[in-house]
């Protein structure tokens, strides 16, 4: 499929929608898993017909386990330049303005489960000093990526409005070219041209958020691009499988509890006609299973007797799910014990970190993808701010938080002892570092730094000459040459 001209809006408004439309089923089997709204694999059609009216599937929620357990420790904190002191505050104001505090936390959840989500920037008309910023779904966006740049050369977003009260659902769409944004209308003759935006911005102001982005293209039978892997990975790849296993055999395990896991029981000489209550009814199937209220009328043959067979045992079931469990557990890298998988003995806080130490490095792998959309959408915003690329900001860094669960008596400990030298050494890092890594947020920080030079300030006007001694450090006194000690007289 040839590749549109930059500037026929038209060209890559139907060249989008056919490469969207054609990954939208691979999506949203990804997001039913994620939902735990998979359909059951592994069972014959026939058998699934003879009890889905009395045995609903059982879904083991294991891709949602997988993906929140990676998204939980993937927490933006704000943005900073390497040459300047503290945080961007105008960048974290319009990261904040935009709820991207929490849009963020869906679009990972999206691309976590499928391959990629997107960020878009816009033009706020209300505000020019704030931006629009807004995390996107790739059920409803898709970006065409270029191959040699590895940068968006346009992207669409087509969204149906269900909850209206026309009858055909409302259809909008919008087109993100290089230099222009046009947004369309969805009518009897198809699309049409709305409303435009001429930025001149020369890339589109879009986005995209991949997991697990490789350098192959994959040879798939769907349209070229599609099912490339530099549009990414989802982490539920690997793990399908195996869930599907283990939902058929927590099927197979609540039939054979319907039907063998109970003890059988039956009577010789006793027809079912004979079985009822203390009141004189007839006792029901499920009655007479459970021997609920069970007598015998007066008559009944004496030579009576009650015989039964033993229950099935399900603990082959139980040991199936534990071993796929296993299997996810060391495909996942999560610790055991996510997975329902219980020690004898109870984990120290050394060894609990010890058995997370694969998930917190799956979690800071996503630091430079995640962190790396980020960087080039607050680009974007600096541009629709000023009106041109600011070159500094090619330097800007996302600071996410510490994704290991250390306790707060070590994450003290460390950062303490960073921060304390002997005396008339600098210490390693700053006091606003130390302050940092124990996870004070800027403002907090800020207010420190207030209070310690108010207190300053009051001691100085205390002892002014004691404050100038403690500022003073003595200089390093050189050693002291010894001769070596004479040999023999």
């Amino acid at each position: 499929m040839s590749v549109p001209d930059k500037d026929d809006a038209e060209g890559w408004l139907n060249h989008l929608s056919v490469r969207h439309d054609a990954e939208l089923n691979d999506l949203e089997a990804l997001n039913a898993y994620y939902e735990g709204k998979q359909p059951l694999s592994y069972m014959h059609p026939e058998v699934f017909r003879e009890v889905s009216d009395r045995i609903q599937p059982v879904i083991i929620a294991w891709p949602q386990l997988v993906v929140d357990a990676i998204e939980e420790r993937l927490d933006v904190e704000g943005f900073r330049l390497p040459d300047e002191e503290g945080e961007d505050k105008d960048l974290w104001r319009v990261w904040q303005s935009n709820d991207m505090d929490e849009q963020s936390q869906l679009g990972r959840v999206d691309a976590l489960v499928m391959k990629h989500s997107y960020v878009s920037v816009g033009t706020n008309e209300d505000d020019a000093d704030t931006p629009l910023m807004s995390a996107e779904s790739p059920l409803e966006m898709y970006a065409d990526i270029d191959p040699r740049t590895r940068k968006e050369r346009a992207a669409l977003r087509r969204v149906v409005d269900d909850g209206s009260y026309a009858r055909e659902p409302e259809r909008s769409a919008t087109l993100y070219l290089p230099d222009v944004t046009v947004w369309y209308g969805y009518g009897d003759n198809g699309w049409a041209e709305e409303d435009r935006d001429e930025h001149k911005l020369g890339v589109p102001p879009v986005v995209s958020l991949i997991n697990r982005g490789r350098l192959s293209t994959s040879r798939s039978r769907l349209p070229i691009g599609v099912g490339s892997a530099r549009y990414g990975q989802s982490e539920l790849a690997p793990i399908i499988p195996l869930s599907d296993s283990a939902n058929k055999i927590a099927t197979d395990m609540m039939l054979a509890a319907e039907g063998e896991a109970l003890q059988v029981r039956g009577f010789f000489g006793i027809s079912p006609e004979d079985l009822i209550d203390e009141n004189g009814n007839k006792l029901t199937a499920y009655q007479a299973l459970f021997k609920r209220f069970l007598t015998l009328p007066r008559g009944t043959d004496e030579g009576a007797r009650e015989f039964s067979f033993a229950g099935a045992d399900l603990s082959n079931f139980h040991q199936s799910i534990n071993a796929f469990a296993r299997l996810v557990a060391s495909i996942s890298g999560l610790p055991p014990d996510y997975l329902g998988l219980a020690t004898d003995n109870p984990a120290s806080a050394e060894s609990r970190l010890a058995g997370e130490i694969r998930l917190i490095k799956r979690a800071e792998r996503k630091h430079s993808p995640f962190g790396g959309t980020y960087e080039r959408a607050g680009r974007l915003v600096k541009r629709f701010q000023e009106g041109d690329w600011n070159p500094k900001y090619q330097l800007l860094e996302t600071r996410w938080r510490d994704p290991s669960t250390p306790t707060v008596a070590q994450s003290a400990d460390a950062a303490v002892k960073l921060y304390t030298a002997p005396t008339g050494q600098k210490p390693i890092v700053s006091l606003r570092q130390t302050r940092e890594s124990l996870r004070f947020t800027d403002a907090q920080i800020r207010r420190m730094e207030t209070e310690d030079d108010e207190a300053e300030r009051k001691a100085a006007k205390r002892d002014p000459i004691g404050m100038l001694a403690d500022r003073i450090v003595p200089p390093e006194q050189p050693a002291l040459k010894t001769e070596p000690a004479g040999v023999g007289g």
